[in-house]
């Protein structure tokens, strides 16, 4: 019969512990001790304290800071896990000199962030670069989207809001007839209370739809046109991702390529990335003036960004700063001799269709669409009527678009060969040129003979392994799925807190 060692849960032990000792040199959270406590300028912090001489002690700043940088290098964004790990986790115990601070108080301390953030982020900023790691030879500008803490069925413009709001009046109205019928017929309790409660939770969505379309302005996008706005976060948006449609913002960060130093970083509640292009260039200037003094760093390194940041307007602004820049537009990879025999997802996709038997309709082109330019009408390869969607310009070129009515798309026959997706409920969009296709910008030509050039396919390759790491150590390893916060500044400062753990892990394993 096998014996085992013996073992007794209602026994004692007294651990003598020290808490610096704890903090071993070479770690993470002895880094981010040392850089708290001597390179960062904390009297930022003094102005929301007024306890001088009244009024309880208040926890020092530099135990918060270094209790939540550290709960988000382990993946714990929530206040109260953060609170719960100083009274059980030992590290968080040594660092916090054993404060165990509410939950409350660093949930206002985060929330807060805001205030402070910029100057912190600058300084770590600086540490990193007295310790040569920071290389100024290529930046790579990416963004990141994730959920932010609103729902997006809670999104709409204020013409999509008013109808949602209209039909749900409807529906109160109509339960509260059915509500008084069903009083005269003598119905069970249970279920007049549970559309009491229907009514109540209904109308409580009503007034809140109500009070968003008063107090909050109309959202309008890049092109002038109302755009979708939340009502639980008025400044987060609708963003496309490979996992679908979400609520959230656009984290973007300009990394360097010696050794992925964050060197700028902004959060932005839009999935469109064009316009964020020059203001995360200056402030890569404004961050390295301040490091530094180097006001020209734009004319000395390299710029690489992908073709989410290609506009006529951003190779404009490169080419007159005189910035040599690499970034790519759509259709640059089609031009790679490299990927000629690739194929893109929709053939991938089609091609296993026919492996497997099935029949690949080919998708209706303009081509297919009787438009007559002389009335400007256009109709359909079903012969339906299309409403004139658009008239202006498109990228330089005067362009016509029409769609087709949503009721007729729905019950059309031939809808599989064209819409894009069968259960979409918006009818076919088709475009058609005015006049003969102009030759293609300036700035837009130089930039593709640029990138195409061998160098140039060699700068633009460096980009991936540059910023991609980054995202993938806060999503993956730093647990960051989505921001908890609710607006652009308090979401924007939780976003370079994050940056800020990157980097300073940079520093506990690059710059010994």
């Amino acid at each position: 019969m096998a014996r085992y060692k013996h073992y007794d849960y209602n026994q004692t032990k007294m651990i003598p512990l020290r808490f610096s000792d704890q903090i071993q040199p070479g770690t993470f959270e002895y880094t981010l001790n040392h850089v708290v406590d001597n390179d960062l300028d904390l009297s930022v912090f003094e102005s929301r304290y007024r306890n001088d001489y009244n009024g309880a002690p208040a926890y020092d700043p530099a135990i918060l800071l270094k209790v939540v940088l550290f709960a988000y290098s382990r993946g714990i964004i929530s206040s109260r896990k953060i609170a719960q790990a100083c009274r059980e986790n030992v590290l968080f115990m040594a660092l916090s000199a054993d404060s165990q601070p509410h939950h409350s108080t660093l949930a206002d301390f985060i929330s807060r962030m805001d205030e402070v953030i910029a100057p912190l982020f600058t300084h770590v900023l600086m540490v990193c670069d007295s310790l040569n790691l920071i290389g100024r030879e290529m930046f790579a500008i990416d963004g990141c989207k994730m959920p932010s803490n609103a729902a997006k069925e809670w999104s709409g413009t204020h013409a999509e809001l008013n109808r949602k709001k209209a039909k749900i009046d409807r529906a109160v109205e109509r339960m509260l007839k059915a509500h008084q019928t069903g009083d005269q017929q003598d119905q069970p309790i249970e279920v007049t209370d549970r559309e009491r409660a229907q009514i109540v939770k209904l109308e409580k969505v009503s007034a809140k739809i109500k009070k968003h379309l008063t107090t909050t302005p109309e959202r309008y996008g890049q092109r002038g046109t109302p755009v979708k706005g939340n009502i639980t976060d008025p400044e987060s948006a609708k963003m496309k991702t490979s996992k679908g449609v979400i609520q959230g913002y656009n984290g973007v960060a300009a990394v360097d390529s010696k050794h992925q130093i964050i060197v700028h970083a902004e959060a932005y509640g839009a999935g469109q990335e064009q316009h964020t292009l020059e203001p995360m260039l200056f402030g890569i200037q404004r961050q390295f003036k301040q490091c530094s003094g180097d006001e020209h760093i734009l004319q000395h390194a390299r710029i690489t960004a992908d073709s989410g940041f290609h506009s006529e307007a951003n190779m404009k602004l490169i080419y007159r700063h005189g910035i040599d820049g690499y970034i790519a537009d759509n259709q640059f990879r089609k031009r790679d001799p490299r990927f000629a025999d690739s194929i893109t997802f929709n053939e991938a996709k089609a091609q296993r269709r026919k492996e497997r038997g099935g029949q690949v309709a080919k998708r209706f082109t303009p081509a297919d669409f009787d438009y007559d330019p002389v009335t400007e009408t256009c109709r359909c390869p079903a012969g339906k009527p299309m409403w004139k969607r658009f008239k202006g310009k498109i990228a330089d070129q005067d362009m016509i678009s029409f769609q087709g009515y949503r009721q007729n798309c729905r019950d059309c026959p031939l809808k599989h060969q064209c819409l894009r997706r069968v259960s979409q409920t918006d009818g076919r969009q088709v475009s058609f040129a005015l006049s003969d296709r102009k030759a293609a910008p300036g700035f837009i030509e130089k930039m593709k003979q640029k990138i195409d050039s061998p160098m140039g396919r060699h700068i633009y390759s460096q980009r991936l392994g540059t910023v991609e790491p980054v995202f993938g150590n806060l999503e993956s390893n730093k647990g960051l799925n989505r921001f908890t916060l609710r607006g652009k500044t308090k979401v924007n400062a939780q976003w370079l807190m994050y940056c800020m753990v990157h980097n300073i892990e940079k520093i506990a394993t690059q710059g010994q």
